[in-house]
Formats: C-alpha cells, sequence, structure tokens
C-alpha cells in the first residue's frame, strides 16, 4: 500500500514538472530580453495570503544613452492567487536584461508587468537599488494589484510609505 502511494505521488511530482526546464544539463541564456522564458506553474494553496519574495544580487542592465553596464539587487515581493513563478524561469528572465539597454524605472516596471501579466498576482512589487554611477543611486518602485479591496489597500499603503531600503533590507547592509 505505502508504495503504490509513493509510486503514485512520484508520478503526479513528475506529470506536473514535465513542462519545466529544470534539471537540464544545458541551460540556453537569451542574449536578449525575454520575457517568454517565464513560466509559471499553480500555487498548490489558492486563498492563502502569503508573501513570496525574491532578491536578485546580480542584475545587470545596459544604460541606454552609453551602452555602460548597470548593476542592481532587485527584490520582487507578491502574494500569489492561482499561479507562481519558477525561480530556475525567472533567473534566466533576469539574465536577459543583461544585453538589454534600458532606464531603471523602465527595467523595474518591466519586470513587474510581465510578472502581473504572467501570474496574475493579487499582489506585486518590484524594487531595484541600483548601484550608484556618477554620484547617483537610483532605487525604482513598481507595483501591481489585483481588484479586491485588501490588496489595493497593501498597494496603496505600500506606495505612501516607500522609501529607499524599507521593504528590501538595511541600506548599510547593501553596499
Amino acid at each position: 500500500m505505502k508504495k503504490a502511494l509513493k509510486t503514485a505521488k512520484t508520478s503526479a511530482r513528475q506529470s506536473e514538472l514535465k513542462n519545466f526546464a529544470l534539471g537540464e544539463t544545458h541551460t540556453d541564456y537569451p542574449n536578449t530580453y525575454a520575457p517568454q522564458v517565464l513560466e509559471a506553474f499553480d500555487n498548490k494553496n489558492p486563498g492563502k495570503v502569503a508573501w513570496t519574495t525574491f532578491i536578485c544580487t546580480e542584475f545587470t542592465s545596459l544604460c541606454p544613452k552609453t551602452g555602460q553596464p548597470d548593476f542592481a539587487k532587485i527584490f520582487i515581493n507578491y502574494i500569489a492567487d492561482k499561479k507562481m513563478v519558477e525561480s530556475k524561469s525567472l533567473k534566466l528572465y533576469l539574465f536577459s536584461f543583461r544585453n538589454h539597454g534600458d532606464f531603471h524605472e523602465d527595467c523595474v516596471q518591466k519586470i513587474c508587468d510581465d510578472l502581473t501579466k504572467l501570474m496574475k498576482p493579487q499582489y506585486l512589487e518590484v524594487i531595484g537599488e541600483f548601484t550608484p554611477r556618477g554620484g547617483i543611486s537610483i532605487f525604482p518602485f513598481a507595483s501591481y494589484s489585483s481588484s479586491y479591496k485588501k490588496f489595493v489597500q497593501i498597494k496603496e499603503q505600500r506606495l505612501i510609505n516607500y522609501a529607499p531600503g524599507k521593504y528590501t533590507m538595511d541600506l548599510s547592509k547593501i553596499y
């Protein structure tokens, strides 16, 4: 009985993961902006309110004016609805900005928009903490909420209270 149950669970897990690029021996890294690499999976706890946070400590993009590299930490905080983002696909997606020329604010908004389109979360925010260039740091913030009142309120409150480092980590630990 236990063996049959274990086999059924293993089979169900394999079926669930068959469409993901997980565990491949070779990974193709996109060399241009590639939102199509993002993958989502079913949230096993729909209806529950839980935060998920991703921190990309090695985000790079290119300045659209000079072609110089820009470096940042990207923080993605979200409350899922029916779908969640698969982490390897997110890594590949964020890597795809490496040769992409866009202003910091546009990169952060684009990430927010692409993840919103993919998952349709209850709430999502993306924060960029770009390292100084020319003596100026830029910390853009973009967010989305579903139309449910409590998530609209979260969006409004976090936007009103936003300040660099408020929803990420102590700035003294970043640089």
